[in-house]
């Protein structure tokens, strides 16, 4: 009780601002009463996005706004900083993606075609590598030189049939990895199978793929809100 009552009376006394060496000092520790803050929407299109600033609902053009490209997936609308050198999150958008991609695993032929075909982009190289999974026999995977890169496959090429063929590598894919509202960005990849049979793709590209991603969602969103100066777009 005697300690609580002296530091009562320590917390009377009255706050003494110093200036020692070009610093200022108070005698006693002082906490800023924060502003109050909107709580962001959330949402998982850019369309809302968009949407939501061209109605002017909760912002209005005399403010300046930043969106923040934060990675392929992630969206954010921020105010400029305000007084006490904070900003106000408006809208946070992160998109939905699929589930079932799997990457630098190997996984049986029939799920890894559907994989290919939920959650890639149609393109030259998914339908060569569908060609491939979709009609491998059970034998071995071959593999062919001493790389560790080339390989073969026994497939069916007919009713009674079968050949050997070379597994295509890399294979140039567009997952869906960003926003459905830009083109998916397409990027290298290491296709590899193993006796059973199994499949798996393995990234070769280094993570390039995201700059182009935050990029493609940099020039939509400058297109969409182009009238609108007051908006400033970074990544």
């Amino acid at each position: 009780m005697i300690k609580d009552a002296l530091q009562y009376l320590i917390g009377l006394k009255e706050t003494e601002v110093l200036e020692i060496d070009g610093h200022t000092y108070t005698t006693k520790r002082l906490e800023m009463v924060d502003e109050p803050s909107p709580a962001p929407l959330k949402t998982k299109t850019l369309t809302s996005l968009v949407d939501y600033l061209k109605s002017q609902v909760d912002v209005k053009a005399s403010k300046h706004l930043i969106i923040h490209i934060v990675s392929p997936t992630c969206v954010s609308l921020q105010s400029e900083l305000r007084k006490d050198k904070d900003r106000e999150n408006y809208m946070l958008c992160e998109v939905l993606l699929p589930s079932n991609i799997n990457y630098g695993r190997f996984m049986e032929v029939e799920q890894f075609n559907i994989m290919l075909q939920s959650s890639f982009v149609d393109t030259a190289d998914r339908r060569k590598l569908l060609k491939v999974t979709g009609t491998i026999t059970d034998k071995a995977v071959k593999e062919v030189g001493d790389d560790g890169v080339s390989q073969a496959v026994t497939i069916k090429t007919g009713v009674a049939t079968v050949n050997d063929v070379l597994v295509p590598n890399p294979v140039i894919l567009a997952p869906y990895r960003t926003f459905p509202e830009i083109e998916q960005p397409e990027s290298a990849f290491i296709f590899r199978m193993q006796s059973g049979p199994t499949a798996a793709l393995f990234e070769a590209d280094g993570g390039a793929w995201r700059n182009e991603a935050m990029a493609k969602i940099k020039k939509y969103l400058q297109e969409e809100l182009k009238t609108m100066s007051f908006i400033k777009i970074i990544s």
